[in-house]
């Protein structure tokens, strides 16, 4: 309904109705996206051949419905908010905004299924658990287990969410998958469990303004991006006692205290959460520029763990960054820059790398993400895509850890859509990138070799 009162807007010839109608659409849109209601030891050859192949990056297909008269449109799948490869790389899953859930085939690039109505409301991330099996969530405060061999019909459903589910966890080493919401609750579902009256869940975390939960590949660390501007770090993750050590910590009233009340949290209680064994928080506020505040609405983590990457914005969407934060266990404070006192709730300096973005599509969360190898990031760039890298020869972190923080290496930008970018995903096996956009189209990659 937005969008279609978007495109009515541009059709108006700039009148006060058709400029109040986009206003209000995308006030709706960005309250939506922020929950409100009314290869680590490659060789030097190695990093010089990624170096030459991905500046050759362009697009190799762009599937998409022939255009129709505005009044004949059929039922599309809408925006595409989230892709994801199965481990195995055979099967492309995009998430939409019109409840459908696409399949696509990565080497022929063709669609072979379309899940219609996977959900009552758009669904938001789709997150594969083995080569056959995957997990979507929507904002019908929902959560679907499928099984690729048999489509007609869900697994099972999970509820237990009471706003929009925005984010999909699976932890193999606890066998546990962990969903959060715009609730503000990080939820695990013990699916292997599951009875015919439903599947039991616990709450293990809840904070004000949650955005998006991600767990390290070896599941010793969660990260949590915020709406108030800062990171959660769990470290040493125990998920079947992180319910009982974190019950009374509430990160946004810590922050609070910190930063307005001028309370000393040596001397508050919330400090034993900073020391402990297993479940250890830490919150990571050093951010550029540093006096914003800000949305950090989308997050990933790196395929080694090393680092996490996120995405933010500014209240008043003037300004657009991707940042870097160093996740690895530090084992002593070190000073921030400029002889700054470090805060009690952050062990060291995190921040690595930073880049403006293009701030193009006010409004909607742009996904970005990791290469397998970690070399590269895929950022969504205005109507293309950016790749970006930790130096010139795209060397792995380890390679090039600044002491201070640097600006990302721009690699290349490809603009190949007619919308506004809001996901991109790189293939686990294959040497592809894939990006879907506002208008629902989905375009593949391959550097020309």
């Amino acid at each position: 309904m937005a969008k279609s009162n978007l495109r009515q807007a541009k059709d108006t010839n700039g009148s006060n109705e058709a400029v109040e109608i986009q206003r209000f659409c995308l006030g709706w849109l960005k309250n939506r996206e922020l929950g409100r209601r009314r290869g680590c030891e490659a060789s030097r050859a190695q990093s010089d051949f990624i170096g030459r192949v991905y500046p050759t990056l362009q697009r190799t297909y762009w599937p998409g419905a022939p255009i129709v008269e505005e009044g004949k449109r059929p039922h599309t799948h809408g925006a595409v908010f989230n892709l994801e490869f199965s481990p195995d790389g055979k099967v492309l899953a995009a998430a939409c905004e019109h409840t459908d859930v696409l399949l696509y085939d990565p080497l022929t690039t063709r669609q072979f299924h379309k899940m219609e109505r996977a959900h009552l409301d758009c669904v938001n991330c789709i997150r594969f658990l083995d080569a056959r099996m995957f997990a979507t969530c929507s904002d019908d405060c929902s959560v679907s287990l499928w099984d690729l061999r048999n489509l007609r019909q869900s697994i099972c459903q999970l509820k237990g969410h009471t706003n929009w589910v925005k984010n999909i966890e699976y932890s193999r080493k606890s066998g546990l998958l962990l969903t959060s919401g715009f609730d503000g609750r990080v939820l695990t579902w013990d699916i292997n469990k599951y009875m015919e009256d439903g599947c039991s869940h616990e709450r293990v975390f809840h904070t004000h303004g949650l955005m998006r939960t991600r767990l390290t590949p070896d599941g010793s660390k969660m990260v949590m991006s915020t709406a108030m501007g800062y990171l959660i770090v769990i470290h040493d993750l125990d998920l079947s006692t992180m319910s009982d050590d974190l019950k009374f910590f509430n990160a946004a009233n810590y922050m609070r205290w910190y930063h307005i009340e001028q309370m000393n949290p040596e001397q508050d209680t919330d400090s034993l959460y900073f020391r402990l064994p297993k479940n250890r928080v830490e919150i990571v506020t050093d951010f550029v520029p540093t006096e914003n505040y800000w949305y950090i609405t989308s997050l990933q983590v790196h395929p080694q763990g090393w680092c996490s990457l996120s995405r933010y914005t500014s209240p008043d969407d003037d300004s657009e960054w991707t940042c870097v934060h160093d996740l690895q266990d530090s084992p002593k404070r070190k000073p921030y820059a400029h002889g700054q006192k470090m805060p009690p709730h952050q062990t060291r300096p995190r921040l690595t790398h930073f880049i403006e973005e293009a701030n193009v599509g006010r409004g909607f969360i742009k996904e970005l993400c990791f290469s397998d190898d970690g070399r590269l990031v895929c950022s969504p760039f205005g109507y293309g895509v950016r790749l970006l890298a930790f130096d010139p020869k795209c060397s792995e972190l380890c390679d090039c850890h600044p002491d201070t923080p640097v600006q990302l290496y721009e690699v290349k930008t490809v603009v190949t859509h007619a919308d506004t970018v809001l996901t991109t995903k790189f293939s686990p096996v294959h040497c592809m990138l894939v990006s879907g956009c506002l208008s629902g189209k989905i375009c593949f990659y391959q550097p020309a070799l």
